[in-house]
């Protein structure tokens, strides 16, 4: 019999009287006792924030934790009854409590990036780098649709992380995980990118597309810190793992963290505005047999009809990178900015041209695609206030081979009359019950 599995968020919180942590399809706790939250440093100033230009040379996990923990951040947020009565995805909701994360120092003058599912819902929030006192730090600005946030305090000549480039990054590269797990500060955890291009939902329901797996543990307390390749650079921020079963909040080998292209991105735009504008090309897509995301709709008026694609079209290429999937382009496109000129190459009746596509901006409707790539515009939304019971879900969608059905939950229209016969020519014809039983009726009759 399979057991249930749920992806959780990385944020904990320790509440009066209860325990809970948001979570992508439910909360991870304790049922009473306490649970930690983990963000770590970040890479250099916001504004300035650039993929890293480095050497080339490896680093061993005792040299990147020399390097970047002094730059990993305690995150500890005082949450109030009202406001975290307002986050859908938080278990403990009309209570007042706290909760801890982990983040990374992104400037010299105190920017540091985390989760926004760690700062959500505070009155308060209080940050401690490295081996320094805790002071108080101000929310500058939050993504709930990449669950990023960008907070701020009084320092100078802090040592910032800087980002790499996760489009770089291949199945196998050693990755590090710096943060506080279940409040256990700046510990480091070691693995390997374990697959790319991988799909989690943020907090309000957006997709979050381009997230590294990795087998690095990572666990509660972790959400915010960063995930280091072998140069020490930020590649990812750790946000979601997926635990044995929907009781259980243990590391079990799968994690994931957001892309560092698309976080720089984010951080870039809080900064400068404390708002973010997502990029939008405006079509409906799906994966390819041939490979490439084949565009199933366009939406008329928008980036990608302007610039001249077309229903049918297969995109292979984005920026001068290639397309493997609807889900890769997704991340490409989230990773630019609005008014960005990107060309395109399309497939179309067997040849290849070049498009020059002009993003906009994400309409506030707009929903994000699903995670099978199914024909759906890529940017669409789910309602974020829907609640979701992570013990009725099996993200992986396995079914239980010993699960009873209860016979009064079917609906009496689908059931099947075993003993009809079906043409295969009529396809999913409906049949009319009473019209059935007085063609029997006639039938009968001598």
């Amino acid at each position: 019999m399979n057991t249930p599995k749920a992806i959780v968020t990385l944020a904990a919180a320790a509440v009066l009287g209860a325990a809970g942590g948001a979570a992508v399809v439910g909360v991870t706790g304790d049922g009473g006792g306490s649970t930690k939250t983990v963000i770590e440093p970040a890479a250099s100033q916001p504004q300035k924030v650039s993929v890293a230009q480095n050497n080339g040379d490896q680093l061993d996990a005792k040299q990147v934790y020399a390097a970047a923990s002094p730059s990993v951040a305690y995150i500890t947020s005082n949450i109030t009854a009202q406001s975290s009565s307002a986050d859908p995805f938080s278990e403990n909701q009309g209570q007042a409590g706290e909760a801890t994360g982990s983040g990374f120092v992104v400037s010299a003058d105190g920017y540091i990036v985390t989760n926004a599912h760690v700062v959500n819902g505070a009155s308060t929030v209080t940050v401690k780098i490295g081996d320094g006192k805790t002071e108080p730090a101000e929310v500058v600005g939050k993504d709930e649709s990449t669950d990023i946030a960008l907070l701020k305090v009084n320092a100078s000549n802090l040592r910032p992380l800087q980002f790499g480039d996760s489009d770089k990054l291949s199945v196998g590269d050693n990755v590090f995980a710096i943060g506080n797990p279940f409040g256990l500060d700046r510990t480091l955890t070691t693995g390997v990118v374990s697959a790319l291009q991988r799909q989690i939902t943020a907090p309000n329901g957006f997709t979050i597309n381009g997230v590294v797996q990795t087998d690095a543990p990572i666990n509660p307390g972790n959400s915010g810190g960063p995930l280091l390749d072998a140069e020490g650079d930020v590649v990812g921020v750790n946000s979601q793992i997926l635990t044995g079963s929907s009781s259980s909040e243990g590391n079990v080998g799968i994690g994931f963290a957001a892309p560092s292209n698309t976080v720089k991105n984010v951080v870039e735009q809080l900064e400068q505005s404390g708002t973010v504008k997502h990029a939008y090309l405006g079509v409906q897509m799906g994966d390819s047999s041939s490979g490439g995301a084949q565009v199933g709709a366009v939406t008329d008026g928008g980036p990608a009809a302007t610039a001249g694609v077309r229903a049918g079209d297969t995109i292979v290429g984005f920026d001068g990178k290639n397309v493997l999937d609807s889900a890769a382009l997704s991340g490409l496109v989230n990773a630019k900015q609005v008014g960005d000129k990107v060309e395109l190459t399309i497939r179309r009746d067997g040849s290849d041209h070049t498009l020059t596509v002009t993003l906009g901006e994400q309409p506030a409707g707009a929903e994000q695609a699903s995670a099978s790539g199914s024909q759906t515009d890529p940017q669409q939304q789910v309602d974020p206030n829907q609640q979701v019971d992570p013990s009725q879900i099996d993200p992986q969608q396995q079914v239980d081979p010993d699960q009873q059905v209860d016979p009064s939950q079917i609906d009496p229209q689908q059931q099947v009359d075993p003993n009809q016969q079906v043409d295969p020519s009529q396809g999913t014809q409906q049949i009319d019950p009473q019209q059935l039983l007085e063609q029997l009726q006639q039938q009968l009759v001598p």
